[in-house]
């Protein structure tokens, strides 16, 4: 190939190696870099809801392993002593933080760690005011 096809290909490359097919696009992207409006078109194939009552810190990272693989979590702190369960929200919030993903609390001692496939819509009112 002379220097003047080389420079010719340069400038102007031909159209069809600048196009890619949609399975090859597919195959590029992860599924982070993907649209959000096409992971919530198929959250509904895969959600799933675990529902956890640790009894130690410990536990906290199998609930993280659930987040990691998108299915929300229900965890209910009733028999951690208050420190652990503190320490346990505050790891979970890291979690929910690094996944893009939600956190409610919803009843006393309870809350919902959903991953940004699974959304989350109303609210629950836990002081008992009726506004």
């Amino acid at each position: 190939m002379s220097i003047k096809e080389k420079l010719k290909d340069f400038i102007s490359p031909d159209d069809e190696e600048l196009y890619l097919d949609e399975e090859e696009v597919e195959t590029i992207s992860s599924k982070y870099e993907q649209p959000r409006s096409k992971a919530m078109a198929n959250a509904h194939i895969d959600a799933k809801m675990v529902l956890f009552e640790p009894r130690s810190y410990e536990e906290a990272q199998e609930i993280a392993i659930r987040l990691k693989e998108n299915k929300a979590c229900v965890v209910n702190l009733h028999r951690l002593p208050h420190d652990y369960a503190q320490r346990t929200i505050d790891f979970l919030t890291g979690v929910i933080f690094a996944l893009d993903g939600t956190i409610q609390k919803i009843g006393p001692n309870i809350i919902l760690c959903a991953p940004k496939t699974i959304g989350v819509g109303g609210s629950i009112n836990i002081d008992g005011d009726d506004e």
